[in-house]
């Protein structure tokens, strides 16, 4: 049997995916604790923020969901982009702001005289992590809702039903597994995130390790690495497992409410909308008209840029022969599955791991290097599913015909393949640019020694308390986190045509 050409670099990409997790078991071997009160307390506040967030997601996603999905709203496909625009803003920057606007001697106290309540621990970060993962619920619940039929709806509201009864006993039961899906990527999005926890004050697995880390207990961070590790390992256990509707679409429900009830949902939902994407902005343009640009130092914009422009194209090579080897055959889909892990693996914890593994190669250690090689591992999945669905859709008759002709499977790759799936391997490319461009927990740990990116900027400004220094990186972070909001919408609406 022949072996297929891309299973060799496929097999490479996914054993450099687990070698952070067989470095962290090597370090985590010298720890002498396991589990003590202060674990327990870790763990108490990471699965409370969890849960916290998870909830409130649900009962902000869903409702938004339905709206999005059922009814009839002038300008419907701006408000998509208005509900998901959340999604454009990295959860610390909203952190950073609201810490900066709550409280006595906030933005907000100062310039109205008004005291709100400080912004901070397990309330301020549940809150600050809802406002910005609810779109991941009303996504993958808005997919659901879109794929079910009226008629359904319908027969049951000639039954009697009420159109309330009907959403609950007809409609919720169909999109439950949409819903969880959605639920579980807010759940390892917020078992992920370090920014948020940190500067909200609250002692998560990710503050905890990189307090570890600075601390030189390399050992203890790596434990507690492990630990968050086989969380986040259960919840893709269980992502996994659940299968999205795929029942036929029929004719679609559509509603058309009242005046009354379109303004109860702007009531409704406006100032979530408003403190996730308006009040973030508005701090951030306060502070520009305050302090100017003179402060910022824009080689700064410069050094992200290079660093995840390599990245990307690191990613993006590595993400072709990953692609190739899935669609060859369940040995090529086990090694792309596998890649996929390194997208699971929180960026505090591949930061940990890639700190000793450099320490052990001193050529790598501090190195510009050893970053690209985290983002790669980070990201690759982006690139290697935008390159596979692409390389999906081509036509294999095209491959087959050049075959017949007497070309060798290089020329048919150079001249037919990779021509026609340019636009997925520039989309994966630009996803891998944009992430990596947002990336603060392995930027911190693995940047070489003076080498500041934006993200890595704003934390430094956060820690030192110049925080109107923060508008520029701020608002370039929040324009380039809408350039991959826009890659991603423009991917559902492709879908939507394609099914």
């Amino acid at each position: 049997m022949r072996i297929p050409a891309s299973y060799p670099m496929a097999l490479l990409a996914a054993l450099i995916t687990l070698t952070p997790v067989f470095i962290l078991m090597v370090l985590a071997s010298d720890s002498s604790s396991v589990f003590d009160s202060h674990n327990l307390k870790i763990l108490g506040n990471t699965l409370s923020l969890m849960g916290l967030t998870v909830v409130g997601s649900i009962l902000i996603g869903v409702p938004l969901a339905f709206i999005s999905a059922y009814v009839h709203l002038p300008f419907k496909k701006l408000w998509l982009v208005v509900f998901a625009a959340p999604l454009a803003i990295p959860s610390y920057i909203g952190a950073f702001t609201l810490y900066a606007a709550f409280g006595p001697g906030g933005e907000i106290n100062t310039l109205t005289g008004i005291e709100t309540p400080s912004m901070y621990g397990l309330t301020g970060a549940a809150i600050v992590m809802t406002l910005y993962t609810f779109p991941f619920v009303m996504m993958t619940t808005r997919s659901s809702l879109l794929s079910l039929d009226a008629s359904m709806v319908n027969a049951a509201r000639t039954l009697g039903m009420s159109m309330t009864q009907s959403v609950f006993k007809v409609i919720l039961p169909r999109v439950v597994n949409g819903i969880a899906a959605g639920s579980l990527l807010v759940a390892l999005y917020t078992l992920s995130d370090f920014g948020t926890p940190a500067m909200m004050r609250l002692d998560t697995f990710t503050r905890v390790i990189y307090v570890e880390y600075n601390s030189f207990s390399l050992g203890r961070a790596a434990m507690l690495s492990l630990q968050l590790l086989v969380i986040v390992g259960f919840l893709l256990l269980l992502e996994s497992q659940i299968k999205t509707a795929s029942e036929k679409q029929g004719r679609s429900l559509v509603l058309f409410p009242k005046k009354w009830q379109l303004s109860a949902m702007f009531i409704t939902f406006a100032p979530i909308l408003f403190l996730a994407i308006g009040l973030p902005l508005a701090i951030f343009s306060l502070w520009l008209a305050r302090d100017g640009l003179s402060s910022f130092d824009f080689s700064i914009a410069w050094n992200s840029t290079y660093a995840s422009g390599i990245a990307a194209i690191v990613a993006v090579i590595v993400a072709i022969p990953v692609a190739h080897a899935a669609l060859s055959g369940k040995a090529g889909r086990i090694m792309e599955r596998v890649t996929y892990f390194g997208f699971g693996i929180p960026g505090i914890v591949m930061g940990t791991a890639l700190v000793y593994g450099g320490l052990q190669l001193p050529f790598l250690y501090q190195t510009l290097g050893l970053l690209i090689i985290a983002y790669m591992l980070r990201f690759l999945p982006l690139a290697v599913g935008s390159v596979r669905t692409s390389t999906e859709h081509l036509d294999p008759s095209l491959v087959k015909s050049a075959r017949v002709l007497g070309a060798s499977p290089r020329e048919v790759f150079t001249r037919i393949t990779l021509p026609l799936t340019m636009r997925g391997i520039i989309a994966g490319a630009a996803l891998v640019f944009l992430e990596s461009m947002r990336e603060l927990e392995a930027t911190l740990l693995l940047g070489p020694t003076g080498f500041e990116t934006l993200s890595t900027y704003l934390w430094r400004v956060y820690e030192a308390g110049y925080f109107g220094r923060a508008a520029v990186p701020g608002l370039l972070l929040v324009v380039i986190s809408a350039c991959a909001l826009a890659i991603m919408l423009s991917g559902e609406k492709r879908n939507q045509f394609e099914h």
